[in-house]
């Protein structure tokens, strides 16, 4: 049982995600890794998503900048790319877009956290440094290849402050991602 709290409230109850409902011990040694993984993908995605909205949203709050719209171009870009309508007019589009926006990063990281934990599955552990460094360019390289694949933008015309600001919520990532990871032992 994994211990669940909801901080504003102090609320807390038990999430059980290591046997199913009414079986005291998962079926197979298969199912047991696919529940450890499972596990392990879900704490690890949401704090690392918490960090990389966190910093990103004190950057906006330091420097007065207005969010991105990049993720809501990107999901315009990519509903074109695949003839694909997002459904709804006016502000209910604008609404779905900006919501399927943030779903794909939550997704890319998602995806990230899960293949982080695969070297450390082979028995690759980096120290901290590395591994936060290594973890925070590998989250930042698969949020702006589709990007860059679609034409949405190129880093090779980024200014400084743009690097900065695409690099520091990538690195909280990587940090939160390494010490998760490290801290659950995958």
């Amino acid at each position: 049982m994994l211990p669940v709290e909801v901080a504003a409230s102090g609320l807390s109850f038990p999430l059980d995600l290591t046997a199913p409902p009414g079986d005291e011990i998962p079926h197979s040694p298969s199912e047991i890794v696919l529940r450890s993984s499972l596990r392990v993908t879900l704490n690890a995605a949401a704090l690392e998503a918490t960090s990389t909205f966190a910093t990103t949203y004190l950057d906006m709050a330091v420097r007065g900048r207005a969010a991105s719209a990049v993720p809501e171009l990107a999901v315009e870009k990519l509903a074109t790319h695949v003839r694909a309508d997002v459904l709804g007019h006016g502000d209910t589009r604008q609404h779905r877009v900006e919501g399927l926006g943030s779903l794909s990063g939550i997704a890319t990281g998602v995806g990230v956290g899960a293949v982080l934990g695969l070297p450390r599955r082979a028995g690759l552990r980096p120290g901290p440094v590395t591994g936060s460094l290594l973890s925070g360019a590998v989250a930042m390289v698969a949020a702006n290849a589709s990007l860059v694949r679609l034409g949405i933008t190129d880093p090779r015309r980024w200014s400084a402050t743009d690097w900065v600001a695409d690099a520091l919520p990538h690195l909280a990532y990587g940090l939160v991602a390494h010490a998760t990871l490290t801290g659950l032992d995958v």
